[in-house]
C-alpha cells in the first residue's frame, strides 16, 4: 500500500460541519420543491420503480415521512448527510494522490461552496444520490487500483447498484469505466482479474428488480428518455449542456477542475489515478451526442476539482492558498442566492434571481396555492377530486391537504389513477382551457402566490368541471402523459 499523506480530519471535519450547519439552517426555506413533492407522493406508493427514476430517493423520502411526516428540514437531512460524504470522499481522492493538509482542506473548502453541490445538497432529489454515488464509484475504484486493493471493486459495484436504483444515468458511469480500462494502457490489466468483473455484476444483480419493473410496465423510461433528448438535442442543446457542465461549480472553479484534468494525464506519478478523468471524457462525449443536462456529470467531476486543488497546493505558498480558497469560494458563493434560499423570500421573489434557476421558484408557494384550491373544494359534494396538469401540483396538493383525493396523469401518477367513473365533479388544475378534455366546466380561481414570482404555477386557472370527456376510464390514457 502506497504511504500518503493522513486523513486531515480535524480541519476537513470543521468544513464539513460549517457546510451541513450553513445547509441545515437553510433547510426549512423557502418551501418544498416541486420534485420533493412528488418523491413525497411516490413514497406514499413504494414500487421497485417508477416511469422517471427507480426507488432509492421515493424510498428515502418515505423513511423521512415516517419519522415526521410533512417535516421540511427531516425531509432534507439525507440530502445534507449525502453532500458532507461528497466533501469527504473528494478530500479521499485529494489524499489518494498524496495532497498534505493544504490539499486536502482546499479541496474540502472548494467542493463544500460550490453550487451544485449546495443546491443538491439543499433539496431532496435523485441529482443529490447521483453525484455522490458517481464520485464513491470512481474513489474506490481509483484506490482498488493503486493501493492494489482489489476487493474496493466489489465495494464500488455495491454503490453502483444501490446508484442504479436511485437513476438509471448510473449505467453511462459503468460503461465509462469499461472505456477507460479498455484503453488505457495502465488501467487495462484490471480487465484480466475477476474483480472489476465481479464488480459490474453486483450492480447488475441490485438492479435487476427495477429492470422488471420497467420491462412490466412497457419500458417508459425509453419514452421519458426520448423526451429528454429531443428538449436538449441539437446545437442549442449541446451547447447548454457544456455550459452547464462549465459554470455549475462556478466559472471561476472550472479552471480548477480542467486543470485537475490535464494534470491526471500529464503528471506521471498520477498516471494510474486518471480514471475520473477518462470517465469524465468518455461521458461527456456519449451526453453530447445522445443529449442530457449538465450536472448529469457533476459527481464524475468533483474528483477532477480534488486533482486540481492538489496541484494547486503543490504550486502555491500556503498564504496564497488562503486567498485562493476563498477566492475560489466566494465564486460559488454569489450564485447561491439563484439556487438556495440565503434571501427572504420576499427580496428573492422581486429580484433576477428567479430567471437564473428554474428550480428554486418551484419551492415557493404550494401552500398558498393549496389554499385556495381548498376554499374551491370546500363548497363541493363529496366524491370531488382533483385533477392536476403535473406531478408537482398533484404532490402539493397531497402534502397540504386539499380536501379531496389528488390525481394527475403525469409520469408516476399515471399509474395511481385513474379516479373510479363514479367520482366527481372534478376541481381542475389546468395550464391550458379544458373544454376539450372535460364537460360542463366553470373558472372558479386563479392561482396567486400574492409575491407576484413567475413560477409555473402562477396564473393557472382553477376550473370545476362535471367530470372527463366519457368515463375516467376511457379518458385515463389521454389524460395521461410522460415528459420529464
Amino acid at each position: 500500500m502506497i504511504e500518503r499523506p493522513a486523513f486531515a480530519w480535524r480541519e476537513v471535519g470543521l468544513v464539513a460541519g460549517v457546510q451541513a450547519a450553513v445547509l441545515l439552517a437553510m433547510a426549512p426555506f423557502y418551501g418544498p420543491g416541486r420534485d420533493e413533492l412528488y418523491f413525497f407522493s411516490a413514497g406514499k406508493r413504494l414500487a421497485w420503480g417508477y416511469p422517471d427514476q427507480p426507488s432509492f430517493t421515493p424510498f428515502v423520502a418515505r423513511l423521512a415521512t415516517e419519522v415526521a411526516p410533512h417535516h421540511l428540514v427531516v425531509l432534507r437531512l439525507p440530502s445534507i448527510a449525502a453532500v458532507v460524504a461528497l466533501t469527504l470522499l473528494a478530500v479521499q481522492f485529494a489524499r489518494l494522490l498524496s495532497a498534505g493538509r493544504a490539499g486536502q482542506v482546499l479541496t474540502a473548502v472548494v467542493v463544500a461552496a460550490s453550487a451544485v453541490v449546495m443546491a443538491v445538497g439543499h433539496r431532496l432529489s435523485t441529482a443529490t444520490f447521483d453525484t455522490l454515488a458517481w464520485t464513491a464509484v470512481l474513489v474506490l475504484a481509483t484506490q482498488a487500483v493503486l493501493d492494489v486493493r482489489p476487493r474496493l471493486w466489489l465495494a464500488a459495484g455495491l454503490v453502483a447498484g444501490i446508484g442504479l436504483n436511485n437513476k438509471h444515468g448510473v449505467v453511462f458511469l459503468l460503461a465509462g469505466i469499461f472505456v477507460a480500462l479498455l484503453f488505457d494502457r495502465e488501467l487495462r490489466p484490471q480487465l484480466r482479474t475477476p474483480w472489476p468483473w465481479l464488480a459490474g455484476l453486483i450492480a447488475a444483480a441490485l438492479w435487476v428488480p427495477n429492470l422488471l419493473w420497467q420491462a412490466d410496465h412497457g419500458w417508459p423510461v425509453f419514452d421519458l428518455s426520448a423526451d429528454i433528448a429531443e428538449e436538449y438535442g441539437g446545437i442549442g442543446g449541446r451547447i447548454e449542456l457544456v455550459g452547464q457542465a462549465a459554470i455549475m461549480f462556478s466559472p471561476v472553479i472550472l479552471a480548477v477542475w480542467v486543470a485537475g484534468l490535464v494534470q491526471l494525464f500529464r503528471v506521471p506519478e498520477w498516471r494510474r489515478a486518471r480514471l475520473p478523468a477518462l470517465v469524465f471524457l468518455v461521458v461527456m462525449t456519449v451526453f453530447l451526442i445522445t443529449g442530457g443536462k449538465g450536472y448529469y456529470v457533476a459527481g464524475a467531476i468533483v474528483p477532477l476539482v480534488a486533482a486540481g486543488c492538489t496541484w494547486v497546493a503543490r504550486s502555491w505558498a500556503p498564504r496564497r492558498l488562503v486567498v485562493v480558497g476563498a477566492v475560489l469560494a466566494l465564486s460559488s458563493m454569489v450564485a447561491w442566492s439563484a439556487l438556495v434560499p440565503v434571501l427572504p423570500v420576499s427580496t428573492y421573489a422581486s429580484s433576477f434571481f428567479p430567471k437564473i434557476d428554474a428550480d428554486q421558484p418551484e419551492t415557493v408557494g404550494w401552500s398558498t396555492y393549496a389554499d385556495q384550491v381548498r376554499a374551491v373544494v370546500e363548497p363541493l359534494p363529496d366524491g370531488t377530486v382533483v385533477f392536476t396538469g403535473n406531478y408537482g401540483e398533484a404532490g402539493a396538493f397531497e402534502w397540504y391537504g386539499v380536501g379531496a383525493r389528488v390525481f394527475s396523469g403525469h409520469n408516476g401518477w399515471r399509474n395511481w389513477g385513474p379516479p373510479t367513473d363514479e367520482a366527481g365533479p372534478v376541481v381542475l388544475v389546468y395550464p391550458v382551457e379544458p373544454s376539450d378534455d372535460f364537460t360542463g366546466c366553470e373558472r372558479a380561481a386563479t392561482l396567486r402566490n400574492d409575491l407576484g414570482l413567475d413560477n409555473e404555477e402562477q396564473g393557472m386557472g382553477v376550473w370545476v368541471c362535471d367530470g372527463p370527456v366519457g368515463s375516467w376510464s376511457t379518458a385515463w390514457p389521454r389524460l395521461s402523459h410522460y415528459d420529464a
